[in-house]
Order: structure tokens, then sequence, then C-alpha cells
């Protein structure tokens, strides 16, 4: 039996280490080889936390929509929003509206919330964000980022699923380039009995 348990854990520990070799080749792949061409910022994301690494769409492929993980308004400490999640496509293989097959990407997530439903642009794709962030708060509740719009080469705005505290700023400059293809966060980890923020900033890539 104790031989049995042995080679259980063995197996394990191997098969661990192959899932963590691949997701570590598939991050690789994304994160390091496709270069860009255009970084966007906006001038009102918060100043709490740590930027994560940058992660990009596979090569080819560019966002034709998002979602977000939010925490829902709770009685205490509230973070809002805690992670956007980019969906990629490619122009190849029909329109938005069709996409049965795609690839999301995110850089660094917060600890708290839901992923919302994902939303498409109708038509083009991602080209330029505006984030909703609330000013601190002294010795009040934080929440940093709140929620996030962006446009669409094909014309309409999309409006994320997060929390109504704060204010939308600037836009940020539109894509150089053909669409958004990678995401960059700031996320402030969790503070234990502090007040968290979870996500604060962030920068988007755009791709030729």
């Amino acid at each position: 039996m104790h031989q049995f348990i042995s080679m259980m854990f063995s197996l394990l520990v191997i098969t661990g280490l192959q899932v963590s070799v691949e997701s570590a080749r598939i991050r690789s792949e994304r994160s390091m080889d496709r270069s860009y061409r255009s970084e966007l910022t906006v001038p009102n994301g918060g100043r709490w936390g740590s930027w994560g690494p940058r992660e990009m769409c596979p090569t080819g492929t560019y966002t034709a929509g998002f979602s977000l993980k939010v925490e829902d308004p709770i009685q205490g400490d509230d973070t809002a929003l805690n992670g956007i999640r980019l969906h990629c496509v490619d122009p190849s293989k029909g329109s938005s509206n069709s996409y049965h097959s795609y690839a999301s990407v995110q850089s660094d997530v917060g600890s708290w919330g839901r992923w919302t439903d994902i939303k498409w642009c109708p038509s083009g794709f991602l080209t330029a964000f505006q984030l909703r962030v609330e000013k601190s708060q002294g010795d009040g509740d934080d929440t940093a980022a709140n929620n996030i719009m962006f446009k669409c080469s094909g014309g309409p705005l999309l409006q994320g699923d997060g929390t109504r505290w704060g204010d939308w700023g600037d836009w940020s400059n539109t894509c150089e380039g053909k669409a958004i293809c990678g995401i960059k966060t700031q996320i402030e980890e969790p503070q234990g009995r502090g007040d968290d923020t979870a996500l604060n900033d962030v920068r988007m890539f755009c791709c030729d």
C-alpha cells in the first residue's frame, strides 16, 4: 500500500509539472513572441498596487470582446472592478457575431467578484478605452477602478458591467495599427484587515 501511495504521489507531481510547463509555454507564446505597435493609457488610473505581466493575443488575432471580474456592492470593504479579460478573434474567420472559437487573455486579477458575460463588438475590433475610477476616499472605503468602456472600430461603444462609483476619465488614444491585442493591469494585493481596492489601472497594446 505504501508503495502504491508513493507511485500515485510521483504521478501527480509529474503531471503537475507537465501542466505547469505547458501553461508557461502558452503564456510565453502570448506575452513574449508578439510585438506591438503602440501602447494605450489613461490619466485617471488608481495609484495602488503593482503592474502584472503584459499578456498578448495569439499572433494573427485581435480583441473583439471583453468581460470583467466585478465584486457586487457589499456592506463592508468594496473592491468593485477586479479583472479585465480580453477575447481575441481571427479576422479571417468571419464577423464577431459568428465567432465560436476565440482565445482569452488577461494580466493580473484581483481576488474578489465574478466574471460577467462577454460583450462583443457588433463589427470591428476594440481600438480605445475609457476607465471609470473613484478618487481616494481618505479614511473612507476606496475602490479605485470601477468600470471600463471600449470603442469598436465599427463605431459602437461597449460599456462593461462594472459598478457606478467614481467618474469616467478621458479616452485613451485610438490604436495605431489594427486593434488592441494585449493587456497589462495594476492590481493591489489583498490588504488583510486594510482597505482593499483590487484593480487600479490598465494599459492596452495595439498590433498591426
